[in-house]
């Protein structure tokens, strides 16, 4: 497979940092687990006290189940893989440029030739990298990871490693296209910075909706109750048979707690991008309109009719060239801008509705908005064409 051209550390940590604050409000939080956070709770897990590759057999104190989950565990800790990320800080008095720990995650081995897989929000601020790899008897070794590429709408990102193929166990990649509600799901990572730890739940919900860190939602996620805590983020969430299903990315907690139902982006969309980002590189680009919108949410709670509100309309974006309208503050009050209900033959109730109207077409693509203008008494219009070119305004 062709080498993409390597990605730069600083220029995509800014991209994510900026993306993240154009993020939409939500009453409930989503809790996106990067951090190196101390536990506060006794995390119920199992974790490696063996070597990988010291199976256990048949034994009258252990029930068949429990043999083969823990010759699973042992079998995979080896594809998946601790990330420690930095930041660059100026010493005060030297001058000199010095890396600071930033955070922590969990990735897993792509390939013989180094590629590392995580979340992209796992290394979003982060100016460097550095993977710590388990061999076949539990020893790690660091090394430091270079970007080849990220997708924070789908929160991926691609790492390298230059490790020796004989080190390197790639994970057992699966498909999520023939998953089933209740089936075995286990969640394989490195929660609170600890060792390889698992836990076990089942698939508990398909085709699922989060949001990334740039706001924008990723679609067809699956739920699982599998407990995912921070540290988890990135790491691998296996069938019963050890293969790939999807990467542990969030938790859903109404709290801000850490813990609630988990989420995870399915492997069949990981397969694409991954393959993407190595062949192409750099970063993936998707169509915008260049709006920013107020959260489907907040809009029915004003009282608007369904569909997406527009908020701003940056100048000399596709959307301001096209003639649509923000939503602005006059002397009299708040003007209510432009309503979007319909993307060509796709009808828009919410933000979800039109990335995903969005999601077929490429920069470049001309397509049609259907429109209800507020001060035309909510007439719905269809003179609004939007030519979609790459834009700083990402909505």
């Amino acid at each position: 497979m062709k080498e993409g051209k390597q990605a730069d550390w600083k220029k995509f940590a800014a991209t994510g940092a900026a993306a993240f604050c154009l993020g939409l409000g939500v009453q409930s939080s989503i809790v996106a687990p990067h951090s190196n956070v101390l536990p506060t709770v006794k995390d119920a897990a199992l974790s490696s006290s063996k070597p990988a590759n010291s199976f256990v057999e048949s034994d009258s104190a252990l029930e068949p189940s429990e043999v083969r989950t823990i010759n699973l565990f042992r079998e995979n800790t080896p594809s998946v893989v601790f990330i420690s990320t930095f930041t660059e800080r100026q010493d005060f008095f030297t001058l000199d440029m010095e890396e600071i720990p930033q955070g922590t995650g969990s990735g897993f081995v792509w390939d013989k030739e180094g590629h590392i897989v995580t979340n992209f929000h796992v290394i979003r601020s982060a100016n460097s990298a550095q993977v710590a790899l388990s061999d076949a008897k539990g020893k790690q070794t660091l090394y430091k990871a270079t970007l080849t590429g990220v997708d924070p709408d789908k929160d991926i990102a691609v790492l390298k490693i230059e490790a020796p193929p004989a080190a390197l166990r790639p994970i057992d990649v699966g498909t999520s296209a023939d998953l089933l509600v209740g089936q075995t799901a286990l969640a394989i990572g490195n929660p609170f910075g600890l060792d390889h730890s698992l836990t076990i739940g089942v698939v508990s919900g398909l085709g699922r909706e989060t949001k990334s860190p740039t706001g924008r939602p990723i679609s067809n996620v699956i739920q699982t109750d599998a407990a995912i805590n921070p540290g988890n983020s990135g790491g691998a969430l296996l069938n019963s048979q050890g293969k790939l299903i999807g990467m542990n990315t969030a938790i859903f907690s109404p709290s801000g707690a850490n813990s609630g139902v988990g989420f995870a982006i399915p492997v069949d969309t990981i397969k694409y991008v991954v393959k993407k980002l190595i062949t192409d590189g750099s970063q993936i680009t998707r169509p915008v309109i260049g709006i920013s919108f107020l959260d489907s949410e907040q809009t029915r709670g004003l009282g608007l009719p369904q569909g997406v509100l527009v908020l701003d309309v940056p100048k000399g974006s596709p959307a301001a060239q096209a003639g649509l309208r923000g939503t602005v503050r006059t002397f009299r009050g708040i003007e209510v801008g432009d309503i979007i209900v319909g993307l060509d033959s796709v009808d828009i109730r919410k933000e979800g509705d039109l990335f995903a109207a969005l999601e077929p077409h490429k920069p470049g693509d001309v397509v049609e908005l259907r429109v209800k203008r507020g001060t035309e008494d909510g007439k719905e219009r269809r003179r609004e064409e939007v030519s979609r070119t790459r834009s700083d305004f990402a909505i």
